[in-house]
């Protein structure tokens, strides 16, 4: 949050972190959530109410400057954050290949294959 003018250091550490794995573009990210939640109302006068959860709030908050974040918001950048680390320590044997665990990591807008 924003005190004084100035970014809380807590929010610039969950930002940083959050932006470090989150590492899908905004826009492919909402194009492999479109897919994953693909049906009659996910094309409707709003696309974006088809977009599976916690995704669409992922999306928000990537469309957002740090200054502008909201309580809400931080807590979707922790969750998120909180999610993508418990998913890569419990890699599958099979790692990368999972097709399961690779998506699951998608739909939060991490890509394993994406080198940091």
């Amino acid at each position: 949050m924003v005190r004084g003018g100035r970014v809380d250091p807590e929010v610039d550490v969950i930002w940083d972190d959050f932006h470090a794995l989150v590492n899908v573009p905004s826009e492919q990210l909402r194009q492999w959530l479109l897919t994953r939640g693909s049906g009659e109302e996910t094309f409707g006068p709003d696309p974006d109410m088809g977009l599976p959860e916690p995704g669409r709030h992922i999306l928000r908050v990537l469309s957002k400057r740090k200054v502008d974040l909201t309580r809400q918001d931080i807590e979707v950048m922790q969750e998120a954050i909180d999610r993508i680390e418990s998913l890569i320590d419990e890699r599958p044997s099979q790692g990368n290949t999972d097709n399961e665990w690779r998506h699951s990591l998608l739909d939060l807008g991490h890509d394993v294959l994406v080198e940091r």
